[in-house]
């Protein structure tokens, strides 16, 4: 029996925590997608022509989660992420994991409008850009990256603008998503919220 959840948002939303923690609690599956596009813009910036990196992608390119995570390695992501031939190579991927047998978690930019439009259940998890700034900068500084806040901000702002405005798969919700807005929940108060929607949708 496959239930696909597909969850969507702008970055430091705090879609990935949701969706791990959704996973978790009802025994899916979890697939960052968002990795995928990381892991093809870390090959870009090791000089591959990024088409076929993405075509060429292995998970040993994903067994690194944390070395993905930099801030350049994000602005890669969004660059490659606007071409239409990196993102049609990396569909078959997500939409075969989504189906898997059992229940999967999907979290990305485009995964209830494009890739599993079909899902049982859509989250769209949002935050103000302040908020989300505020919380890229803590973590990128936990981390021991020094990173000036109002340069983080407008990354954040810059990223926002192109994954909104770019014409293959544009962030937006889909029509019959849940938004959660996470600029003023908790954790465990956004991840409540969000087990609910799922299992008010789960029957």
């Amino acid at each position: 029996m496959s239930f696909t959840v597909a969850i969507d948002g702008p970055a430091a939303a705090g879609k990935g925590t949701i969706s791990r923690a959704v996973a978790a609690h009802f025994g899916f599956a979890h697939l960052d997608t968002g990795l995928l596009y990381r892991a093809v813009g870390a090959r870009m910036l090791r000089g591959e022509d990024p088409v076929g990196a993405a075509e060429g992608l292995t998970q040993e390119d994903l067994a690194d989660p944390d070395a993905l995570r930099g801030p350049d390695v994000a602005q890669a992501a969004s660059k490659v992420a606007v071409i239409p031939e990196v993102r049609a190579a990396l569909v078959d991927y997500q939409r075969a994991f989504a189906r898997r047998a059992g229940g999967a978690v999907l979290d990305g930019r485009d995964i209830g409008t494009v890739i599993c439009p079909e899902a049982e259940a859509k989250l769209f998890v949002t935050a103000s850009a302040e908020v989300r700034a505020a919380r890229r900068h803590s973590e990128l500084t936990e981390r021991g990256i020094a990173a000036d806040y109002a340069d983080v901000l407008s990354d954040v702002r810059e990223r926002d603008a192109r994954d909104a405005n770019r014409a293959v798969a544009p962030l937006l919700p889909a029509e019959d998503a849940a938004i959660v807005d996470t600029s003023d929940l908790s954790i465990e108060a956004a991840v409540a919220r969000a087990v609910a929607e799922i299992r008010a949708r789960r029957g």
